[in-house]
Order: C-alpha cells, then structure tokens, then sequence
C-alpha cells in the first residue's frame, strides 16, 4: 500500500514544483514585457505620470484617514492615538432627525438631475447629427458647448440675478399682471432650478461623447436604409440608438453610481435659510458637522456612509446592465 502511495505523492509534489516555476516563468516574461515597453512607450508613460500621481496622492492616499469615522478623533492625539468607539458615529447619523431629512432630499436632487440631465444630451447629439449645414452645425455646437465654461459661482450668481422678486423674471410676470414668485426662497421650486440649471450648464458639453459615437457608425448602413425606404426617424431608431447604446449603458453606470454624490458648491451656493427643508443633502450636512462644528469624525462617518450607498449603487446597476444588456465596466 505504502509502496503504491509513494509514486503518488512524487508526482504531486513534481506537479506543484511545476506549476510554481512556471508562474514564476510567466512572472518575469510578464515584468521584461513591461520594461520593454516602457522603454519603447516612455513618453506615453510620462504624460500618464501626473494622472497616477493625482488619483494617488487626493484618491488613495486619504482613504488612510477613514479611520477616524470610528474614532473619537482629537487633533493632539492623532489619527492613531485617538480612542476607537466602532460605529458610534453611525449610530448617532441614523438615529438623527436630520438622516430621513437628507436622504429625502439626496435622493430626490440625484434621481431628479439623473432622469432629466442623462437623457437630454443623447438627444440634443441625435438632433446635431442630423444637422446637414455645417455652418449651422458649428454654432449651435458653440452655444451648447459654452455654458460649461461659466464656473458654479457664476452660474448662481446668473440665477440670484435673474430670479431674486425685482428680477428679469418677476418683471416679465409682473408685465402680464401676474403676483412675483421668490423663487429662490421657495423649497418646492428648488430641486427644479438645480436640475434645470444644471441640464442647461452641462448638457452641451455631455453630448461630446455620443456625437463622437455616432462619427463611427457606418454611412452604409444609412445608405441601405434609405434605398429600403427608411425614414429619417426610423434611421435614427434603428441604426443611430443601437449604435451607441454600448456608450449610453456605459455612461449611465457611472452617473447612477454616483447618484448621490449631490454636488456641494452649487447646493451650498443656492441654500438659505428658508429652503433648507428642500436643499440640505449629505454634503452640506458634512460641510457644516466637520468645517463649521469641528465634529471630524462625525463627518467622516457621514461621508464614509455616502459613498458607499454609491459604490453599491455602482455595483448593482453595473450587474443588471451586464444581466440585460451585456454591457458593464467589468
């Protein structure tokens, strides 16, 4: 029995030897491979560097100070010699009369600004592409395009400006014999104004992509459709759409992954005292617990909390776009 087991057990261990050596193999093949072409690529390499250089020292470098979430963090002690206390910090968010509050009004702003704002630069690229004048073409590309240039400070100033109760707006309601609306103060007309302002800052600018998209579809396909009889709308939903459908779902994961990262500046810029109730999110909320109160790890604990809402929110809308598109990050 012993002397049949034996044999066995050799070419077990000779099949393990293997094995290691030839993922050692396949390790140094894989590093010279890398050497060479960074000896070949150098200059890609170096333009690459301060991208690296970015995600590392502002996106990976401060994950270190997560910790402090489940500290009680003082600043003389430190990150490590503050007191470790678990999910107390959590515990105090969730039972706050502030949590519905801000989930409410965080979900609300990013679904609303999701439904509205993704699918109208798809359609202003689909209008674009059928334009025939390039003159035309170049100029409305122009004033679509500029907004995104104005920076949020701007943006809300234009609005304060325009909607404040002896504004261009309130004027033009007042001329047809209408009461003036504070549209600013007003918690029901918030959400609107950030969505709608937003759409109109960025949506030039996120059709970027999908007219880029539809540069790359094959002119012969239009071609056979028309000698088919296909009309011009029936091209675009069944030739354009399809065409680009790989960079909408991709497109879409990203924007519902981060569906409840409300922007903080342009939030900040526009709250007041009497709309709160509408326009205090996470972020405000964080900005005022850690900068304004000094509650570090409260805060911390807060923004920990938000992004991973997001993350699985990134997970489970990537997984059901694989299941029913077959088209994911990953």
């Amino acid at each position: 029995m012993s002397e049949s087991v034996a044999p066995v057990e050799k070419f077990e261990t000779y099949r393990k030897k293997k094995l290691f050596k030839n993922r050692q193999n396949a390790k140094k093949k894989t590093w010279v491979e890398w050497r060479k072409s960074v000896r070949k690529n150098w200059e890609l390499y170096l333009l690459l560097t301060p991208v690296i250089l970015y995600f590392l020292i502002f996106h990976y470098f401060p994950l270190y100070g997560l910790q402090i979430a489940f500290k009680d963090f003082i600043a003389t002690k430190g990150i490590l010699g503050s007191p470790w206390v678990g999910f107390k910090h959590f515990e105090r968010f969730f039972d706050s009369y502030y949590f519905w509050r801000l989930i409410k009004n965080t979900v609300g702003i990013g679904v609303f600004t999701l439904a509205v704002s993704f699918p109208i630069p798809i359609v202003l690229a689909l209008m674009l592409n059928e334009v025939k004048s390039l003159r035309f073409k170049k100029f409305v590309q122009t004033v679509v395009y500029a907004p995104h240039f104005l920076s949020t400070v701007v943006v809300v100033g234009m609005l304060l400006l325009f909607l404040k109760t002896d504004g261009l707006i309130n004027q033009v309601i007042r001329l047809f014999g209408g009461a003036p609306i504070d549209f600013i103060t007003e918690p029901a007309l918030f959400k609107s104004l950030y969505v709608f302002s937003d759409v109109w800052q960025t949506m030039g600018w996120s059709s970027i992509i999908y007219i880029a998209a539809l540069a790359a579809v094959d002119p012969s396909q239009h071609e056979a459709a028309m000698i088919d009889g296909a009309s011009r709308f029936q091209r675009i939903i069944h030739i354009n759409i399809p065409a680009i459908m790989p960079t909408i779902v991709i497109l879409f994961i990203l924007n519902a992954g981060s569906v409840m990262a409300v922007g903080f500046e342009k939030v900040y810029l526009m709250q007041n005292a009497l709309n709160m109730s509408s326009s205090d999110v996470i972020s405000t909320f964080v900005y005022r617990s850690g900068i304004l109160e000094a509650q570090y790890s409260f805060s911390a604990a807060v923004g920990l909390f938000n992004s991973l809402i997001n993350f699985f929110m990134l997970i489970m809308v990537n997984h059901i776009a694989k299941k029913v598109n077959e088209t994911s990050l990953w």
